[in-house]
């Protein structure tokens, strides 16, 4: 019997041989593949520029640093890995939990608008598993009041809003390439953003807050200018050469993948439609699912989860509610729906390199349990 984790990277010699064309360059920081990626991810995205980091923390530090949140309200979701709420404490402001939906977990559009107040700097929508977010709804409440939206869209590389990739109408949107994500370098990120202005600022908050990064003060190849500003106190949160030769091969299979993994659910989604006591994941009308987790909801959870690894089945769980942690019982509100929801949340194995007898395997497990 073989074990099935929940989550694996696909590689293939394409990422093996860009890796190898970047260590024998010479040149491993900061520098030409790293431009490259932001390039074609930009044009991927279908925006004007992309800023490069070492991860999605990373990016969700920066975009709320450089969107001035310090000393007011962040209006967030529970139900998201922790470096969504610790980008808002990094940069000393206050978040505001909502509610999610009960379908998708994504966060409760009228819980934010009853949330916003006049301290509120920003808010900020987790697209769950892949799912995007009903961004309309989430702009009719902060447009007319001017609040920028940053979109974390960690899960979310690939996917659309109503036909539109997520981040490209965004006010700002940032992504993982963590080694599980949909596109994978084993770590990175990157923002995109729609004012030029907040990108420039990003590029500098990446590299320590100096003007000019060490590729760019040696162009040509040949020389090498010592001459930088140092404008305002950075981070070194740079994305390297490395794990954009990764992310340029992932990139150019990045559609293929996503597929891969709605391939997959549809043979989940088929086979769990007759078990009335297990709750499948949702895509609404509006959205296309990069699928990057599938998210059941079950009875009796813990068992289930001991019931599946017996069979050689991994399972995972996303997310406790991060207004339950001790480090956020400050902000602590009440929150039903998802208080109520995450107890029954399990998270089943979904990667592209997934075999079918892989897939079977995981079915029958799913349908032998005693429910």
């Amino acid at each position: 019997m073989s074990v099935i984790p929940v989550f694996k990277p696909s590689c293939s010699e394409a990422e093996i041989d860009a890796v190898a064309e970047v260590l024998r360059s010479g040149w491993w920081g900061l520098g030409p593949k790293t431009a490259e990626f932001e390039t074609a991810f930009a044009n991927y995205i279908g925006v004007a520029d992309s800023v490069g980091l070492n991860s999605g923390t990373a990016a969700l530090h920066l975009g709320l640093m450089a969107l001035d949140v310090k000393g007011g309200e962040v209006v967030t979701t529970p139900m998201t890995f922790v470096s969504t709420n610790h980008a808002i404490l990094y940069n000393r402001a206050t978040p505001v939990f909502c509610d999610v939906e009960a379908d998708t977990m994504n966060i409760d559009p009228g819980w934010v608008e009853r949330s916003v107040s006049e301290r509120t700097r920003a808010i900020v929508v987790v697209h769950y598993g892949g799912h995007p977010v009903d961004l309309e709804a989430i702009r009719r409440i902060a447009a007319p009041r001017g609040i920028p939206v940053l979109e974390d869209a960690a899960h979310a590389c690939g996917a659309r809003y109503k036909g539109v990739p997520v981040g490209r109408d965004a006010d700002m949107a940032c992504f993982s390439f963590h080694a599980v994500k949909n596109l994978a370098m084993g770590e990175g990120g990157a923002v995109v953003a729609r004012d030029p202005a907040l990108v420039a600022r990003l590029r500098k908050l990446r590299w320590l807050g100096i003007n000019k990064n060490t590729w760019e003060r040696s162009a040509d190849g040949q020389s090498y200018s010592w001459a930088y500003n140092v404008e305002e106190v950075g981070f070194k949160y740079h994305l390297n050469d490395i794990p954009a030769a990764i992310g340029l091969a992932q990139l150019a299979r990045l559609d293929q993948l996503n597929e891969r993994r709605r391939a997959i659910v549809a043979q989940y989604d088929a086979a769990f439609a007759t078990l009335d006591w297990l709750v499948r994941p949702v895509e609404k009308p509006y959205a296309y699912s990069s699928r990057h987790n599938y998210v059941v909801k079950v009875p009796r959870r813990d068992e289930f989860m001991r019931f599946l690894a017996a069979r050689g089945v991994m399972t995972g769980m996303h997310y406790i509610p991060n207004h339950l942690y001790d480090t956020y019982k400050p902000f602590t509100r009440r929150l039903p729906v998802v208080e109520r929801e995450w107890t029954r949340l399990v998270t089943l194995p979904l990667y592209p390199s997934m075999a079918e007898s892989e897939v079977a395997q995981v079915i029958d497990a799913v349908q032998a349990f005693p429910a």
